[in-house]
């Protein structure tokens, strides 16, 4: 299944302690990025949560936005008296080193360190809430992410036809392209009044089929067209080896513009490379 690096997920849960809220974003990225954004409370979920997205994702830059709004009355003001009885002996013996000391302000305790003391509630038991919310926005993600390759792989697989039909045209057209370039030669020499070397001209119109030969490009492009297919159903990262097809799907369609000798070999050297650039664009977003 063809996986996209783009998608968005978000997830939420209310509890008797706040609510937490998990967003992830991803984008298109040549390796597995993640940032993450977590409240000074979770820092623990840092190795736990870049673990779970190395497993989970191969590649794409992933940004995940932790939010916890703390149930208003959860928890109560509670001071740690010995620990604030530590700070203010410190201010005073400070003090006494000052000519002029300024007023040691409660508040200014109260932002200290450790002063502040939380109440009974669990945050081990938190931090494990955050987590398991965190594993159901990944998988939210990445079911985003396989819907959207779904739509990927189906906008490749529509070009990839129009360039099956494109060589299938031109396959049949050579032949043609070959007698009309053959035409005009006699054309020009009848317009000269010039005589005409029948060996001479089928001399050249050999060394023209030669140069103009186009059946290895033709079979490759045929080739390429049905590896990228076979890419596209297979399980894993593919993202990387499409664009290498995509690379040599537009060599093959250089190397039929260079041989190009009829306006309508041309034209589908033209198509050939307008449908894998659309192709290459889409392969971009692809794990």
């Amino acid at each position: 299944m063809t996986h996209s690096m783009t998608a968005f997920a978000r997830t939420e849960q209310a509890g008797t302690q706040g609510t937490l809220s998990w967003e992830i974003r991803s984008v298109n990225h040549r390796y597995l990025e993640p940032h993450l954004r977590l409240p000074d409370a979770f820092r623990e979920l840092e190795g736990p949560v870049r673990e779970a997205l190395r497993k989970g994702l191969s590649r794409g830059k992933v940004e995940c936005t932790l939010r916890f709004v703390e149930e208003s009355g959860s928890r109560s003001l509670q001071i740690d008296e010995e620990r604030a009885r530590q700070v203010i002996a410190a201010a005073e013996q400070l003090a006494r080193l000052i000519s002029q000391p300024a007023p040691l302000n409660p508040l200014e305790v109260l932002a200290w360190p450790g002063v502040m003391a939380g109440d009974a509630s669990d945050p081990q038991a938190l931090n494990q809430g955050a987590l398991q919310l965190f594993h159901a926005a990944l998988e939210e993600l990445k079911k985003g992410r396989q819907r959207e390759g779904a739509e990927l792989a189906r906008l490749i697989d529509e070009r990839l036809e129009a360039i099956l039909a494109e060589v299938a045209t031109l396959r049949e057209q050579v032949p043609q392209m070959l007698a009309a370039q053959r035409q005009k030669v006699l054309d020009r020499f009848a317009e000269m009044q010039a005589e005409l070397d029948p060996q001479r001209l089928e001399q050249e119109m050999v060394l023209l089929a030669q140069k103009s030969d186009v059946a290895e490009e033709l079979d490759r492009l045929n080739t390429h067209v049905i590896e990228v297919r076979r890419v596209l159903k297979s399980e894993g990262a593919a993202g990387r080896r499409l664009d290498f097809l995509m690379q040599e799907l537009n060599r093959e369609a250089n190397t039929l513009g260079s041989k190009a000798f009829d306006p309508r070999s041309t034209q589908a050297a033209v198509n050939l490379k307008v449908l894998i650039e659309q192709m290459r664009e889409q392969v971009q977003n692809i794990e």
